[in-house]
């Protein structure tokens, strides 16, 4: 029997960003309970894709039973999802809500993620709240479950980390100790994933909309 794996994927995409940080926080914390469950934890960075707006002449819905992908970029993005059993995804707020770059992501794909099981942590100013509502509201209606517990990252002084070292990709260190005192926030989500995963991959498992 093939061991499963679940993709951590960092979501952002902009050129100056920590989202890469926080995944790097997060990982051993989910990987500790993964691995007792002999499931392997994938990093996955979506701006290696470099997806553009979505360019495909056929809708994700339509792959790969009636149509498939034309582009390099969105097959090699599709194979990436399509492999992992289940998902992390880091994901920003940016302005109150899912960034650009994440929802573009998202919506390159359907049936390859549709039925699987994922965990959401989300970091920003007030900890990426209204952009962890978001994507689960998305998420759920496209047929994922979403572990009920989504760890929200607050920088500890953002004013000063916005206006500054964040431009160059880096966090205060205060962050870095706040975010890991949500540590077992955290790995309830992954407790609740692994749950998840455990369970049927099928629509029948899908949250109604």
């Amino acid at each position: 029997m093939s061991t499963k794996s679940v993709a951590i994927i960092t979501m952002s995409t902009r050129p100056a960003r920590v989202g890469g940080n926080v995944a790097a926080l997060v990982r051993p914390i989910v990987e500790k309970v993964l691995t007792a469950a002999d499931i392997t934890l994938v990093p996955v960075d979506v701006k290696d894709f470099n997806l553009p707006l979505f360019n495909e002449n056929v809708a994700p819905a339509m792959v790969p039973a009636y149509a498939q992908f034309e582009h390099a970029h969105s097959k090699a993005w599709s194979a990436e999802i399509a492999k992992h059993a289940g998902y992390v995804l880091v994901i920003p707020e940016y302005n109150y809500g899912v960034a650009g770059g994440t929802k573009n992501a998202i919506d390159y794909l359907l049936n390859e993620w549709k039925g699987k099981p994922l965990a959401i942590v989300s970091y920003g100013a007030h900890g990426g709240s209204q952009a962890s509502r978001q994507a689960k509201e998305i998420l759920s209606g496209m047929g994922l479950r979403v572990a009920e517990t989504r760890p929200q990252l607050a920088f500890a002084n953002a004013l000063a980390e916005m206006g500054g070292i964040l431009s160059e990709g880096k966090v205060y260190p205060e962050s870095e100790a706040k975010w890991l005192g949500q540590s077992d926030e955290i790995a309830k989500a992954a407790e609740e994933l692994k749950e998840l995963l455990l369970q049927p991959n099928d629509e029948a498992n899908a949250p109604k909309s």
